[in-house]
């Protein structure tokens, strides 16, 4: 499976970036996947891999860049209940700066970049992010109707967005929420925002999991959620590139 580390313009300097696409010599759908709080790491890494494995090219972002290239903090190999705090405090400042301004100018650097690869295939992309980074996916959408055309954002803040938000997104989309993050009530108030937006979206709470249930390398993983994440993801990836 080839893999890349890039580096991508932008108009803050320049990104540093993961890419991971099948090896065809083919050109190949584009999947702009962000990563969670802790950022580019193995196992976000090897997620990309997987997908890429599918058919598409993956590209992973640094979302902060800006304070440096990752990894911006060492992070243990497993993130368990007990370093989760600390690493937390030290990420939520970058995580606070990281504005939706910040977030669309360099969502249309990611997308231009995109366009000049030569195994990207021509045509609408994806996005999909884990956490945070499923709201920094949610946002790309809804600034970019006309290029992407799926949207999967998995344990995310994705209601952060906003209604008005929401409303721009033309993108098949799944949220996959985590148990701990949503109360039915607050699923059924999203997904009425999403039945305004007259959006084709599917929204649903994973049984039995907790914030960050996808990720291997951290005491949320959930085994059952991430097959769950890959049987609603692939699909959605299939019918929308």
């Amino acid at each position: 499976m080839p893999t890349k580390t890039l580096l991508i313009p932008t108009t803050d300097g320049q990104a540093d970036a993961f890419a991971a696409f099948p090896d065809h010599g083919e050109r190949h759908p584009a999947v702009l996947m962000y990563a969670d709080g802790f950022g580019i790491r193995p196992v976000l890494r090897e997620m990309a891999r997987e997908l890429a494995g599918h058919g598409y090219y993956v590209l992973v972002p640094n979302s902060f860049y800006r304070h440096g290239p990752a990894p911006l903090i060492d992070l243990p190999e497993h993130i368990g209940e007990e370093a989760r705090p600390a690493l937390v405090a030290r990420l939520m400042p970058l995580i606070e700066a990281h504005t939706a301004e910040r977030v669309l100018s360099d969502a249309d650097a990611y997308l231009r970049f995109l366009t000049i690869q030569p195994e990207v295939a021509a045509g609408p992309v994806a996005v999909t992010g884990y956490c945070i980074g499923g709201l920094l996916a949610t946002r790309t959408a809804a600034a970019h109707p006309g290029r992407v055309a799926a949207l999967a954002a998995f344990h995310a803040p994705v209601g952060a967005a906003g209604p008005d938000t929401l409303a721009k997104i033309a993108a098949r989309l799944h949220f996959g929420h985590a148990e701990s993050d949503l109360t039915p009530e607050a699923l059924g108030e999203l997904n009425r925002c999403l039945d305004a937006a007259k959006v084709d979206y599917t929204s649903e709470i994973y049984p039995g999991t907790v914030h960050g249930f996808t990720m291997s390398d951290t005491d949320a993983f959930d085994p059952a959620g991430l097959r769950r994440h890959w049987d609603r993801l692939l699909p959605l990836l299939r019918r929308a590139l």
